[in-house]
């Protein structure tokens, strides 16, 4: 996989592809004219583009992800920490928490977070 970065509207587009898959090219010209204002060339312009990063797959008329929206975002956010902080999630958390306060719902789900992993 090449370059995994989207800009605002490449994850917009992208987010269409998660959010409806599969789907056909059709549906997905439909879709991003409806919510984008594309003309049918510029999706199959950026489909192209994603699908040669290796994100997107267009098999026979019909839209899949190679990488899910999940596995993408998580990517992405590993790479963030890695280059930010040195790979250490504490000193992100640190950071993080040093403006913006957690509630109790997410110190209890962090919590469950570290347990889970700590029976691994």
């Amino acid at each position: 996989m090449s370059e995994m970065k989207l800009g605002m509207v490449e994850s917009r587009f992208a987010d269409i592809i998660w959010q409806n898959e599969p789907l056909s090219t059709h549906k997905l010209v439909e879709l991003c004219e409806e919510k984008l204002k594309w003309k049918r060339t510029t999706t199959y312009t950026v489909l192209k583009r994603l699908s040669e990063r290796g994100m997107f797959q267009n098999n026979g008329g019909v839209v899949t992800s190679i990488v899910s929206r999940n596995d993408f975002y998580s990517m992405q956010s590993e790479k963030f920490i890695d280059e930010t902080f040195n790979g250490s999630l504490p000193a992100f958390l640190t950071a993080f928490t040093a403006r913006k306060s957690l509630t109790e719902e997410e110190i209890a789900h962090l919590k469950r977070i570290v347990a889970e992993h700590e029976e691994e």
